[in-house]
């Protein structure tokens, strides 16, 4: 129930109304005239009526938006990012089907902890442990949604800063990579429109994505031209002898039937190969090793033969040297050839030679053994 006091200070008389708002939370506001406060007041009764809280008792959107209404909102700001298709689509159905119709106001730090436990104890769909980086996946995703609702007016304070970090940790130093037999091997298991596909990885440590959409028109020069990549920055890779004769045989096989490299014999492009990668592995009896693990053996059979860890950093188009110093410890020979650079500094043995100095270095007692 609402009402109007006249009170009187020091200062003068103000008016005072009083009221509870929609969340129950007790407001009195003042008013140097009587038909301001009745004004107000008035506009109090009329809100509650018709339902209008935030034009009059000033509370936040977020009591009333739904984990629902940020989705759609996500998907029209960030509906058109390239991983959006590819992973953010899947990613939103999964965190939507679980915090859905939920306001934002109710998420707190805890339901979050708990999804993130709940997830991480629920297998994949092939019955498979859920990995640490598959979890993050998707509370990245929920993180920089509720980010955004702060930016946007939304949210006074993510959840996410209510705590101690979510994220899981990682096990990043997974480094397989195949000796030079096990390369012959799986080349020899590979399918006709596979082979050129897994040799050109293994010569340019390209990602599956950069490979699967490279086009013609990106090999020029004697380089392949790379804009759309994980980091977003354009890189160059060289092509040596083995690779133009690949890009040779592969384009006097496809014809120039479709402006991508790989296709198949009708034109169309490959746009996945994960079944006829695995089945290559199979027949070669390779284990543990996926098609990323390209990327590993290029970077791996550079460093072990010599090539810098700056050069192999700027092929990869890794954006920190802290990934790329995975390889460093492959790198024995390069660092024997470093060290070999110090023969030539002084050893005092030139000394022995000059006349006196040797009489009296002869004259030495001779340590006894121990």
């Amino acid at each position: 129930m609402a009402t109007i006091r006249k009170r009187t200070n020091r200062k003068g008389t103000v008016w005072q109304i009083d009221f509870y708002d929609p969340e129950g939370k007790r407001v009195m506001k003042c008013f140097p005239l009587k038909k301001d406060a009745e004004a107000y007041l008035g506009k109090v009764q009329a809100a509650k009526r018709e339902g209008r809280y935030h034009d009059v008792f000033d509370l936040k959107k977020e009591s009333q938006t739904t984990f629902n209404e940020l989705a759609a909102l996500y998907v029209e700001n960030f509906g058109t990012q390239r991983a959006f298709m590819t992973s953010k689509r899947y990613l939103l159905n999964v965190v939507q089907d679980h915090f859905g119709g939920r306001s934002l106001s109710e998420i707190t730090y805890l339901d979050l902890e708990t999804y993130r436990n709940k997830r991480k104890a629920t297998p994949t769909i092939g019955c498979k442990p859920r990995t640490d980086a598959s979890v993050n996946r998707e509370m990245a995703l929920v993180s920089h949604m509720l980010a955004k609702t702060v930016e946007w007016g939304l949210l006074e304070n993510s959840p996410f800063k209510k705590g101690k970090r979510l994220m899981l940790k990682e096990n990043n130093h997974r480094l397989r990579f195949l000796t030079e037999v096990e390369i012959d091997t799986l080349l020899k298991g590979c399918t006709p429109h596979l082979k050129p596909i897994v040799e050109t990885g293994l010569h340019t440590g390209m990602r599956r994505g950069e490979l699967l959409s490279l086009k013609w028109e990106q090999i020029r020069n004697g380089f392949i031209y790379l804009t759309e990549t994980k980091s977003g920055k354009a890189r160059q890779i060289p092509i040596n002898d083995r690779l133009a004769e690949i890009f040779r045989e592969v384009r006097c096989g496809n014809q120039l039937k479709s402006p991508y490299v790989f296709c198949a014999p009708e034109g169309k492009r490959f746009y996945e190969v994960k079944h006829s990668f695995t089945s290559a592995c199979k027949r070669a009896g390779i284990e543990d090793f996926r098609f990323h693990d390209l990327r590993h053996t290029f970077a791996s059979r550079l460093v072990m033969k010599g090539a810098s860890l700056k050069a192999v950093q700027e092929l990869l188009g890794h954006a920190d040297m802290k990934m790329t110093m995975r390889y460093a410890h492959l790198s024995q020979e390069h660092l024997r050839d470093s060290v070999n650079l110090l023969n030539d500094l002084p050893c005092g043995k030139e000394m022995v030679n000059n006349g006196p100095e040797v009489k009296r270095a002869s004259n030495l007692p001779t340590a006894k053994p121990l």
